[in-house]
Order: structure tokens, then sequence, then C-alpha cells
């Protein structure tokens, strides 16, 4: 089995059980997912099955889309209803254009200091596993991208809903953290759901009880990246597959990365295009397949 599944991830469930399950419903263990979901959230949880896993960082790289909740009056540990409560102040009533003004401070290219409570590695280890011990340590800020954000409701004056979409390494709890912040409230991430990673969507996805009961559709590996096509000659194509550069003979508009099929039309691997020549950058056959 080679290929991506879009599995809707419930809530209650760490993607890391998400993969334990599929290891045994199909007995294979190269499976991976792309990008972490909280415990707590659901939605869009892309999976890679076999040859796709050597795919995972161009799908991983794409944008997301989330659905967040944010409820006022007190603050958590870990930005989620899951946390130890640090902070309570008095919930007060915003108008919409507050609310809607401090969200579009968010938009574009920010920096953006990660949860204590997540599985970024700072020294090869997890933030989290230095939250549980107890110890404190400086959490560099990251560059992200906003590039949408939007209200959605306001249930006043308990809580806010708002869409956003966003560039690989943001983490939505942080986003609510910052939000409250500008607000000068307490408030905690309430409820979570992603809707889309790249072409993967709610729409599209299947649940676990869809896959138990052998209803759902894999996706062609190819189909999932959103880069030009190129159909190789013979000759092009034994020089790719023993590693060597070839001609851009194919491709007149600009573009890093191309999807390479042999002369029978089987996707076999990502080329790198640098002006006249195109490298091989990741190869899912090689040359004794």
């Amino acid at each position: 089995m080679d290929g991506f599944l879009n599995v809707l991830k419930p809530p209650g469930m760490t993607s890391h059980d998400v993969v334990s399950f599929l290891r045994k419903k199909f007995n294979i263990k190269k499976i991976g997912h792309l990008g972490t979901l909280d415990p707590g959230a659901a939605g869009v949880l892309p999976i890679c099955i076999g040859k796709a896993t050597k795919l995972s960082q161009y799908v991983v790289s794409q944008s997301k889309t989330y659905r967040a909740e944010i409820t006022f009056g007190f603050s958590t540990d870990s930005i989620d209803k899951f946390g130890n409560i640090t902070n309570v102040t008095p919930v007060k009533i915003f108008t919409i254009d507050r609310i809607q003004e401090v969200l579009e401070k968010f938009k574009g290219d920010i920096l953006q200091v990660p949860p204590i409570y997540s599985a970024k590695k700072i020294n090869g280890k997890k933030l989290y596993e230095y939250a549980r011990e107890g110890k404190n340590i400086e959490i560099k800020a990251s560059p992200i991208t906003i590039y949408d954000i939007k209200l959605v409701s306001y249930d006043i004056p308990y809580r806010i809903m708002f869409d956003v979409k966003c560039s690989k390494g943001t983490y939505i709890r942080a986003l609510v953290r910052d939000v409250c912040n500008k607000l000068n409230i307490a408030g905690y991430m309430s409820m979570l759901i992603r809707i889309n990673v790249g072409p993967f969507s709610l729409e599209n996805s299947y649940t676990l009880e869809d896959i138990k009961t052998d209803k759902y559709k894999m996706i062609e590996m190819s189909n999932v990246l959103p880069f030009p096509d190129i159909h190789l000659n013979n000759l092009d194509y034994k020089k790719i597959i023993h590693g060597h550069p070839i001609e851009n003979n194919y491709l007149d508009a600009h573009s890093n990365f191309v999807k390479l099929y042999n002369p029978d039309n089987l996707f076999i691997g990502i080329g790198n295009v640098d002006n006249s020549k195109i490298y091989v950058e990741r190869l899912l056959f090689g040359a004794d397949d």
C-alpha cells in the first residue's frame, strides 16, 4: 500500500493512537501522520503509507486551516481545558470591531513562541517533558505566517470562534494565548478542529469506523503534491533513476519542484529545478525497482 489516507481524527485520541490503529488494520509498519493534532482536537489528520512516507515533508509544508474557540474567564498552563488554571479575570463584553481588530493584528509573517506543553524539541527533548518536570527553559519565537484569520461568532460575553489559515509550525493554542493577551483577558482554547491540510479536507476525510469497515479510498501519491508534471523520455528516465541531473527541456514556467513520471506514466518521485537542470530531489523507485 503506497499512498495517502485522509483520516478524521476524533477528540480523545492522540495522533500516534491513530497511527497504531492503522498499523494493526493494514498490518504494515511504514505509516506516519502529517502534523500532530492535540489529543483534545479533532479534524483532518493526513496519513502517509508505504512509499508515501518519503513525501511527507512536501505535504506538511502546505498551508492548514483551523476553526478554534476561545472561552474567556481563566487561563491554563496548557492553554486548553486540560491544564491547571494559572490566571482568572472578570469576563467583559467586547465589540465585534474590537475583536476583529485584534485578530487582524496577527495576519502576515509574525513570530510566535510555542506553548510549553507542545511536542517541539529543544536540545533533543520535547517541551512538554520539561514542563512536566517543572523546569523553566527559554523558548525562542519561531517565524510563521497567518494567511487569513476571521471571526466566525461571538457568544457574548463568554466565547468567540474564529477560522485561521496558517503555515506549517503554527500553534493555535499559542495564537489563542496571544489573542487573549491583546484583549487583556484570561482565556483558553476550548475547541479546535482542523479543517484542511493542503488538499486534505473534512469533506473527503474518513472516520476510523469507515476505515475499520473498509469504506475508504486511498489517495494517489502524485495527487497531493502541487507541483507541475514532467513525463520523462527513456534517456532522461535512465539518468534520473541513477541520480544524474538532466537538461530542463520540459518546463518553461518557473517552479522549484516538479513531479517526475517515467515513460509509462508511473509517478517516480520529485525533481528539483535549478536553472537549466533538473536534479533528483526524492525518488520513490530506484534503478533496481
